[in-house]
């Protein structure tokens, strides 16, 4: 006899070529937005690319007037602005590349599931979104006013070393920050995640703190440019990030404890009925 309480899985079961086609509708689906945002991009791929100029632009100050950046490869400003309308199609058709993963993992989820899984999908892309945020109004701008602090000027005996950054260089600094600490910000979704299936607990992650602040400075500098100011402008955030991230796990065992001392209460009285006086 099959047990009342189950939970019932909304979708049935397919078989694997249902799967596939499935999976290749939702991946369509994908690409074509991709593909779209994309064509639109680089339209305004240009000023894209001057919006992410702006932190360099601030950091120069007066001086930026009389600077100007350059590309030494006749096709290396063209594959900048791929690379630019490339990135910006990422970010805009990621909400449609997100729901078409949401709707193909769903249906095999139970309905206790999906309420569990929701809010760290939601959770994803604003966490990225407040990463990129702080690279570009705070990181990018402080690391270079210390690079360019190197400048100097020329005299007696003195040659002047003078900035002249390359469009792809300038590109691949602002998009490796970015991405990093995009990424890097979704520490707390990840472990939220692990203890909320129980393959960590809120003690694990306190007892563990020293050695997850080694690691989170490893991470950084991997992650980051090899300079020092941004790798402590990520790793003190993912600090921060990991101490919200046991208070978040000590908020799912009491959430998780409160839910199950309720089944066991609507368990016991459910064999009190069912038990003849």
């Amino acid at each position: 006899m099959a047990e009342p309480a189950q939970d019932e899985i909304d979708a049935s079961r397919m078989p694997l070529l249902d799967h596939l086609i499935e999976l290749r509708n939702r991946l369509i689906i994908s690409l074509t937005a991709l593909l779209v945002a994309f064509l639109v991009c680089y339209q305004f791929a240009g000023r894209i690319y001057s919006w992410l100029l702006l932190p360099m632009i601030n950091a120069l100050g007066d001086r930026a007037s009389e600077r100007k950046l350059i590309f030494t490869a006749p096709t290396e400003a063209f594959f900048t602005y791929v690379k630019v309308s490339l990135w910006a199609a990422a970010l805009i058709a990621f909400p449609i590349i997100a729901l078409q993963i949401w709707k193909f993992v769903a249906p095999g989820l139970y309905r206790h599931e999906r309420k569990a899984f929701l809010p760290f999908l939601i959770a994803t892309p604003v966490l990225f979104l407040l990463g990129t945020c702080m690279v570009y109004f705070f990181v990018m701008p402080t690391a270079l006013t210390f690079f360019l602090s190197f400048e100097q000027t020329g005299g007696a005996g003195m040659l002047p070393i003078v900035a002249e950054t390359r469009v792809e260089q300038y590109l691949s600094f602002a998009m490796s920050l970015i991405f990093a600490f995009g990424i890097a910000f979704q520490m707390p979704v990840l472990l939220s995640l692990l203890v909320r299936v129980g393959i960590l607990s809120a003690d694990q992650l306190a007892s563990k703190r020293r050695y997850a602040i080694v690691l989170i400075f490893v991470l950084a500098a991997i992650l980051t440019p090899p300079d020092p100011i941004s790798q402590t402008t990520l790793a003190v955030p993912l600090i921060v990030l990991y101490e919200v991230s046991v208070f978040t796990a000590r908020r799912i065992e009491r959430t998780r404890a409160r839910e199950q001392a309720l089944a066991d209460e609507a368990d016991k009285a459910g064999n009190g009925e069912a038990t003849p006086g």
